[in-house]
């Protein structure tokens, strides 16, 4: 006679999966977090991720390749008809993440420590307490063991019958986190809180406030500093054009659109062909695409420009028009929608410091919009084609006299700015949609940071593109990002009636007549 088998905790909470009730699964959950049973943590991160179905009464687990296996038992088996996942509501989630946490706060893996701790940091299960405290004593990893001592004060805050010494050691804690988190349980105590604790807590919150201001205003400055980053990029290049030929280039945004184009293609070709050089992509890009976008531009220059010196209006319609035609050259070639270029492992992420959060990418933005600017400077400062622009910049009849080809000039003046917008497409292609209209969000901002720097100097461009991102950045907190927009644009207008030449304006003979 065959031995009959006895179903456990796990076994029993099953069918109340299947109920379609959020107590009977919020239940269920708590009966199979504390089985002990080998498939109760897999049942959990299937119910967290969606993957829980019921078909027929019965509970299976679907795997992310779509696979099923039976919930009681762990077996594979054929994909069931009409199966479907187990409903969830905010409760049941808050349960699942209690039971998640509870669950793998003693795993031998400490990734999974932290999600857990931070896991039940979340719910405030106070059934978790008793292992929390556990996984405290035991754990030697730092990062984990502060998750956990977070954890654990979330939950005394919580639990209706903690000591005052309890909760006043929880709010200690939370006031070391200092972070939003923390600030929201210091300011949400439940009812009945003795009056000597809601005071602590009061004043735990109070100095949350004040360094959380510190800090955000530390974060604005970083997303000022930014977008100065990538205003410096767009606008550097046409510093070098208007500022030597005095061409309204309406053009120069679509070369930094067709700068990250030259990207995808470098892209699309190493996937297809050299999956291993991904991770160095930008850099094969980068002359690429400054050779592409300034040979365009002088091509630009040398057929249509060159007629039009002297008559800035012409100059401005010839360009808008080039414009629209590069714009629907490209929808012709790519298409209207936004391409993907993708960002190498080693951009991706974050660095932590404090309250502030710097992700990779943009940090290497404001790294290379420097080192273009450093290059910039080098070449205008140490070379003979900077000596010839300085010099037709300043005087263009002066250096004619002298012998220079201001003609030449011009056409690799104009190359020279539109290869740097090239390879500032590069770069705006990792944190931008790269569509046909990719230049069209940067060529106003760009001549209103040339116009406020002071047309023609590099370092007036530097200084106009941070000072206009660090306000932006900073007004955006008060006034929203529209106003804030143009009440920077009035401020500008103000300032260039009092100086029309910009923050630093260049001298020369030319220049000052």
């Amino acid at each position: 006679m065959a031995s009959a088998v006895v179903a456990g905790p796990y076994e029993d909470a099953l069918p109340k999966f299947a109920a379609d009730s959020y107590s009977d699964t919020e239940a269920a959950i708590g009966a199979v977090a504390g089985s002990g049973h080998p498939q109760a943590l897999n049942l959990v991160e299937a119910l967290r991720d969606g993957r829980l179905m019921v078909a027929a009464g019965q509970v299976y687990i679907r795997n992310s390749a779509g696979q099923f296996a039976e919930a009681a038992t762990g077996r594979s088996i054929e994909s069931p008809a009409g199966a479907k996942p187990v409903r969830v509501n905010n409760r049941v989630r808050r349960a699942v993440e209690a039971a998640f946490g509870s669950m793998t706060l003693l795993s031998p893996d400490a990734g999974i420590r932290l999600d857990a701790a931070r896991a039940v940091f979340r719910s405030r299960d106070g059934a978790a307490l008793p292992t929390l405290e556990t996984a405290i004593a035991q754990e030697s990893d730092a990062a984990v063991k502060g998750a956990l001592e977070s954890a654990r004060a979330a939950v005394l805050l919580a639990k209706p019958d903690a000591s005052s010494s309890e909760m006043l050691a929880a709010i200690d804690t939370l006031r070391a986190r200092g972070d939003q988190d923390a600030l929201a349980l210091l300011s949400s105590l439940p009812q009945g809180t003795p009056a000597d604790v809601s005071d602590t807590a009061t004043k735990a919150a109070e100095g949350i406030r004040s360094r959380l201001a510190v800090w955000n205003a530390a974060q604005n400055v970083w997303y000022g500093i930014s977008l100065g980053s990538v205003l410096l990029l767009a606008a550097i290049g046409l510093a070098i054009t208007f500022g030597t030929m005095g061409v309204i280039n309406m053009a120069h945004g679509e070369m930094v659109m067709i700068g990250a184009y030259t990207t995808f293609l470098v892209q699309e070709t190493i996937r297809t062909h050299a999956p291993g050089l991904f991770g160095v992509s930008l850099f094969i890009a980068l002359p690429l695409a400054f050779l592409v976008a300034g040979l365009i531009g002088i091509l630009i220059e040398r057929t249509v420009i060159r007629f039009l010196y002297g008559w800035a209006l012409e100059t401005l319609l010839a360009t808008w028009g080039i414009s629209l035609i590069l714009q629907q050259g490209v929808r012709t070639i790519f298409g209207p929608t936004n391409r993907e270029v993708g960002t190498p492992a080693w951009m991706s992420g974050a660095l932590e410091i404090g309250g502030l959060s710097l992700t990779y990418n943009r940090i290497a933005i404001v790294v290379f919009s420097f080192a273009v600017f450093a290059t910039l400077l080098l070449v205008l400062r140490y070379t003979s084609l900077g000596l010839y622009v300085r010099a037709v910049t300043q005087n263009r009849r002066m250096a004619g006299s002298m012998g220079i080809r201001t003609n030449r000039i011009d056409a690799l003046a104009f190359g020279l700015g539109s290869g740097v917008a090239g390879i500032a497409g590069v770069a705006l292609s990792q944190i931008d949609n790269v569509s046909p209209n990719l230049g069209q969000g940067y060529i106003i901002d760009s001549f209103m940071v040339v116009v406020f720097g002071g047309v023609g100097n590099l370092w007036g461009t530097l200084v106009g593109a941070m000072t206009l991102g660090i306000a932006n950045k900073l007004l955006e907190p008060y006034a929203g990002a529209v106003l804030g927009k143009i009440v920077l644009l009035v401020a500008i207008i103000l300032f260039i009636q009092r100086r029309p030449r910009g923050l630093f304006a260049l001298k020369g003979r030319a220049v000052e007549a």
